[in-house]
């Protein structure tokens, strides 16, 4: 484990847990029995970008829902593992099918069903109102929130040091994503 900044430049993977990552945590549940939950847009941008530009994003959440599985799929995240309670068996089937090293795997995580996956990569990360177990296991913390710009943050530091962020201004749409897919 070298420098976090050299480190993240082989990111093969990102993989995001979603209330309190790409969300502040809070819900609204409804009659029918779904959720209603706030997003960024920044969030939901750098993760639509990573996905053009060809980045592996997964989703591993407790969290359920229609109106959830259309958010992913509007920013072109195919694999998601919603109404998950054995995340690691999840992380690991994911690791096996991709063929992906867990050392060059980044986590964002903010509770404790997270600990074990992040204890499993070599990239674990937390927004920075992470439950202090997971802020410990963290080799980073973003300045931002869940749900407030950490998804972002560390997409587009990732983005960044592999010199694919802002590679070109073409802009990322839903529309755009399904019809490239």
């Amino acid at each position: 484990m070298g420098n976090f900044k050299e480190d993240i430049a082989r990111t093969e993977a990102f993989v995001f847990d979603v209330d309190g990552v790409m969300t502040d945590g809070g819900i609204i549940p409804t009659v029918d029995g779904d959720f209603i939950r706030r997003y960024n847009a920044k969030d939901g941008y750098a993760l639509a970008y990573a996905v053009k530009h060809g980045y592996r994003i997964c989703i591993i959440t407790g969290g359920r829902g229609r109106t959830l599985e259309n958010r992913l799929r509007m920013l072109g995240i195919r694999d998601f593992y919603t109404d998950c309670m054995d995340k690691i068996t999840t992380l690991r089937a994911y690791f096996e099918r991709e063929g992906l090293d867990p050392a060059n795997v980044m986590y964002m995580g903010d509770d404790i069903p997270d600990l074990e996956c992040m204890r499993e990569v070599g990239l674990p990360v937390c927004p920075a109102d992470a439950a202090p177990e997971v802020l410990e296991v963290s080799r980073y913390v973003s300045q931002f929130k869940g749900g407030e710009g950490a998804v972002r943050d560390i997409v587009e530091q990732v983005l960044r040091a592999k010199g694919d962020w802002a590679r070109n201004c073409d802009g990322v749409t839903p529309s755009s994503l399904a019809a490239s897919n």
